[in-house]
């Protein structure tokens, strides 16, 4: 069968990579994919938010499932418009993507379903959000309500930082239309995690769990990025944990939207903070992480493509699904400069072929003359397997260690859990 994977990042190359070992023997195209995805297929020279050329492509290519990956184009309906033709596309609509294009939405959901989460207020004028930090005790979280590639969160432990914040966002519209409304939450403190499932309506499928690291330098420091690494499991993920996200948080969500007239349909994923009052939601997306699905989708061992097939037609709950006790550890290579202004071009050298337990997932690549080259801000990452998080994480850096591009850089403290 043939297959549409849409995007570009480490995330599309993880799930090429994993649907390439299906039983079912797929021919892969991917748009507009990357130099690791080329490898596995071929790529297309369509954008991933370009739905027109996307529909477009599917249809001339008798294309038989379309795997989507990044938010941007969920939260533009792709899914809705692969449906009206008759199309198989794995992926929420672009209403149930709402849980993530809108904070707002999520809370509303949230609060319909009982669902424990931070305290928040929304606003849509700066005026009226500068009035409410002067009056509220800080530290506060400042979240743009929209889509902002992970970096609409703004960690605000004072008062003049809240303000900056909120200026970055109303005024300069730092992320455009997407902070036209912003929350102000409050400051959770406790181990965060990313949980993954795979649902179909009100059915959740056993979830994978993953912690990753934001900010751009070691000891969390730095601006925020897409993401620097990720490691999975979390040694302290526990059957008691595990129970109460199913029943407390992920189960009535998923049947919260379905009742709402919006069900989800793909794969949900709930940021949960650890706090010593319980588990509770600050976050949740519409698709997998990433970093996170370096080191997730390694885990998995039943067929995705199986698994993607049965959610489009309805039929998740027919299939096993089965995460290995292996760990994985996962490093993002990127741009120096990232995630401001860096330099793209160079060559890239170094990153050995896939193996059992080792694997160089591109993201800011591409191929120029035979050659693979940089262009974006994060370039790879490199991934690996062990017994434990400090066997995965040495043979991870190792893996690092070994990729060469000009202007380099990569945190040190990914999965430093000592």
């Amino acid at each position: 069968m043939k297959v549409l994977i849409v995007g570009s990042g480490a995330r599309e190359h993880a799930i090429a990579w994993k649907v390439s070992a299906s039983r079912l023997e797929p021919r892969i195209l991917t748009a507009p994919g990357n130099a690791g995805t080329a490898a596995l297929g071929t790529n297309m020279d369509v954008g991933a938010e370009d739905l027109d050329g996307l529909l477009k492509l599917a249809v001339e290519q008798s294309v038989d499932l379309t795997i989507v990956g990044p938010e941007t184009p969920l939260a533009a309906g792709i899914v809705d418009c692969f449906e009206a033709e008759g199309l198989r596309v794995f992926g929420p609509t672009r209403a149930a993507a709402r849980i993530e294009a809108s904070k707002a939405f999520a809370k509303q959901v949230m609060e319909a379903a009982g669902v424990r989460t931070s305290r928040a207020r929304v606003f849509h004028s700066l005026r009226d959000a500068l009035a409410y930090v002067e009056t509220a005790d800080p530290p506060y979280v400042v979240k743009a309500d929209g889509l902002a590639a992970g970096k609409g969160v703004v960690m605000s432990p004072g008062r003049d930082e809240a303000e900056r914040a909120l200026r970055t966002m109303f005024e300069e519209r730092a992320f455009g239309d997407a902070g036209d409304t912003v929350l102000i939450e409050e400051w959770m403190t406790g181990q965060e995690i990313s949980v993954f499932a795979f649902v179909d309506g009100s059915y959740v499928s056993n979830m994978a769990v993953a912690c990753d690291y934001k900010r751009a330098l070691d000891g969390d420091l730095g601006p925020n990025t897409g993401g620097m690494g990720s490691y999975s499991p979390p040694p302290f993920w526990n059957a008691e944990i595990e129970t109460n996200v199913r029943q407390r948080i992920l189960e009535p969500v998923a049947r919260q939207m379905a009742e709402m007239g919006c069900p989800f349909r793909g794969v949900l994923y709930a940021g949960i903070m650890l706090t010593s009052d319980g588990p509770k939601v600050f976050e949740f997306n519409c698709r997998l992480g990433d970093p996170e699905a370096q080191v997730v989708l390694p885990r998995l061992e039943s067929d995705l493509l199986e698994i993607a097939l049965a959610a489009s037609e309805g039929r998740l709950s027919e299939q096993t699904i089965r995460w290995s006790s292996d760990c994985w550890v996962g490093v993002v290579m990127a741009s120096d400069g990232y995630p401001g202004g860096y330099e793209t071009g160079f060559e890239l050298s170094g990153a050995p072929p896939p193996s059992d337990g080792r694997i160089v997932f591109h993201a800011g690549t591409r191929l120029q003359e035979g050659k693979v080259v940089t262009s974006g801000g994060r370039v790879v990452t490199a991934s690996a397997r062990g017994v434990t998080i400090s066997e995965a994480r040495r043979d991870a850096y190792r893996l690092a260690a070994e990729v060469r591009f000009a202007n380099a850089y990569y945190r040190t403290d990914i999965a430093n859990l000592d």
